[in-house]
């Protein structure tokens, strides 16, 4: 669910309407909803009732400090991939004993970071990692903590640039060689092995693959509580969300009509948590998109209209370089207008951004509202995988980005000026 609804005609986030943050702050423009965040968040807590559980936010997803910083007070740990992110946590309060670094190419200087800071664990990608991380921790006379990423080879049936879980991806290790890495691991003298982690993918809107991931781990699981102690069984993230559906103008959920809901967390925690309670273990959980996806916006300005012999296009002011999804792997946003009855009128056509580049679309051939010059649209379910793949291409300054809580916003993000496209250049 989300706080994206019109109001009296206008789309609002909460209780602030967004042609006015338009207006204030200018397009393109990032606008994030604090209580989407919030209610994602209790949720999915509230599913797994008394399983011995923790959810590390994907930080991947959304890094904005301030949405890390609401997180973090609502007791969210987080799932890291580089020292940055590490970095990004700490200053936006988070706290590093309930961080997990992921990522097939950790270098010296971040573990280095990492065992300073105290992070809970490393999830181990492959052998070599493993000793180069001992290493390391002896340089520092350290120990690091860590837990070996298996890959079960379970086909999460979703876009291949985002499965990580079956045995051609480049994540993990191989089921077969799982408990030779352990048995490595408990000879190495910097390193303490605290638990086993496995992710099959992201973006997953049926609970089948979670199940049989599980199954298949599971006694592997149990064999590394009886040999090594291990503490936890971390799970991975995953879950989906729905991208495509029209926005809702009444009080239903934007997906209460649609023909495939997303999977819930109701619905995940009834399939999974009679599988993992008999562990009496912890598990740990690592949502991004779930979380985020559907609790951002990316505002964007109209400005022209482009009728050619083949077809119509609508080009606003954002581009492939301020969000890439659908240029990169067939992201699907809806694409609304700010106004709710310009969305009477439709035309088949493009929405493309300014960038020199043919990939440069957020949608082809699709029937859209028949915005005009000037008029303001939301590109929707864009919390996640939005703003971090972002860059300067095109030297195009970085959006603002904005934080709401009910009826008040905060800028969480200054825009970037063209000064701040050369700072660090000689």
């Amino acid at each position: 669910m989300h706080q994206f609804k019109y109001h009296q005609g206008t789309l609002h986030c909460e209780g602030v309407n967004l042609q006015t943050l338009a207006q204030d702050h200018g397009t393109p423009l990032y606008v994030y909803s604090s209580q989407t965040l919030r209610d994602n968040y209790e949720r999915l807590n509230k599913a797994l009732g008394d399983l011995d559980h923790h959810i590390a936010f994907a930080v991947k997803a959304n890094s904005n400090l301030s949405v890390l910083n609401l997180l973090a007070e609502l007791g969210s740990g987080f799932d890291i991939v580089s020292g940055g992110e590490l970095f990004r946590v700490i200053k936006a309060g988070g706290d590093p004993g309930r961080c997990s670094f992921a990522g097939v190419g950790k270098t010296a200087e971040e573990i280095t970071y990492a065992l300073e800071q105290g992070i809970y664990c490393f999830n181990i990608e492959s052998l070599a990692e493993l000793e180069f991380i001992n290493r390391v921790a002896e340089s520092l006379s350290r120990t690091a903590p860590v837990a070996v990423r298996i890959n079960p080879n379970v086909d999460a049936q979703t876009h291949k640039y985002i499965s990580t879980g079956k045995a051609e991806n480049k994540f993990g290790i191989d089921y077969e060689e799982t408990m030779r890495v352990y048995e490595r691991a408990s000879k190495l003298p910097h390193i303490s092995i605290r638990g086993i982690q496995m992710h099959i993918g992201s973006q997953l809107t049926n609970v089948s693959p979670f199940v049989e991931a599980v199954k298949r781990v599971i006694p592997l699981v149990q064999e590394l509580q009886h040999k090594y102690g291990i503490e936890f069984f971390s799970i991975g993230g995953g879950i989906g969300i729905v991208y495509e559906e029209a926005l809702a103008s009444g009080p239903s959920s934007w997906w209460s009509e649609h023909e495939n809901p997303p999977l819930s967390p109701d619905v995940y925690a009834r399939e999974l948590v009679p599988l993992l309670e008999l562990l009496k273990m912890k598990i740990v959980l690592e949502p991004g998109r779930y979380m985020s996806g559907n609790a951002g916006v990316l505002l964007a300005s109209c400005l022209y209209e482009k009728k050619g012999s083949a077809k119509t296009f609508k080009i606003v002011d954002a581009g492939m370089n301020d969000l890439i999804r659908p240029a990169l792997y067939e992201g699907h946003h809806e694409i609304v207008p700010i106004f709710e009855r310009q969305s009477e009128n439709t035309v088949l056509g493009d929405v493309v951004g300014p960038i020199c580049e043919s990939g440069d679309f957020f949608c082809q051939d699709r029937r859209i509202a028949d915005f005009q010059q000037g008029d303001l649209i939301a590109l929707m379910s864009a919390g996640a995988y939005s703003f971090t793949m972002a860059s300067n291409y095109n030297s195009r300054p970085l959006p603002a980005e904005i934080l709401v809580d009910g009826t008040e916003c905060s800028i969480a993000r200054k825009r970037q000026q063209w000064s701040d496209l050369i700072s660090g250049e000689l």
